[in-house]
């Protein structure tokens, strides 16, 4: 959230909802927000707790996003990413990029492996595991997201590492003006 720092009056959209936890942390700011939550799921929407008025969730698959060009101020893809297939990535980064205003930022966040330190083995172990066991443990496949991003136009901002949790690389892109 603090590498998203949302602005008042913005439209945000969360790419890969799922139960709403990025769509709760936004919400601590309703009144200066409006934001829309897409996830291929029906059952991980139907979770999703209720929402501030005019904020809305709605089933949409995220290589073809339901939304017209430069629709949105900010987009966030928390977890999403390393789940789809490296065939697809480059597609849902393209999408992510056209639903974006000129300008407009893009905040992903994805499990890595740290270049150094004591958790990189950690990190190393959980991505050997998740290539091993895709179905139980695919969504915590090591990605770095940079290199798509920057592919299809992003620039990058900035990018933060959050060892709580998920070892995870977040990164704050831009759509060109």
């Amino acid at each position: 959230m603090a590498l998203l720092a949302s602005r008042d009056g913005e439209r945000i959209l969360d790419v890969g909802t799922g139960t709403g936890e990025v769509l709760r942390q936004l919400a601590r700011h309703p009144d200066r927000l409006q934001a829309t939550g897409v996830d291929q799921s029906a059952a991980m929407l139907a979770r999703v707790p209720d929402l501030p008025p005019g904020w809305s969730v709605r089933v949409a698959d995220a290589r073809s996003l339901p939304f017209s060009d430069g629709a949105f101020d900010a987009v966030t893809a928390a977890y999403l990413l390393q789940v789809l297939s490296d065939t697809d990535i480059p597609g849902v980064v393209g999408e992510l990029l056209r639903v974006l205003r000129p300008g407009g930022r893009l905040v992903t966040v994805t499990p890595s492996i740290p270049p150094r330190g004591p958790l990189r083995l950690l990190g190393s172990a959980l991505d050997q595991l998740a290539r091993r066991h895709p179905r139980s443990y695919g969504g915590l496949r090591a990605l770095n997201p940079r290199p798509a991003l920057e592919q299809a136009g992003f620039e990058i901002a900035a990018v933060h590492w959050s060892l709580r949790g998920y070892l995870s690389l977040c990164v704050l892109a831009r759509r060109p003006a």
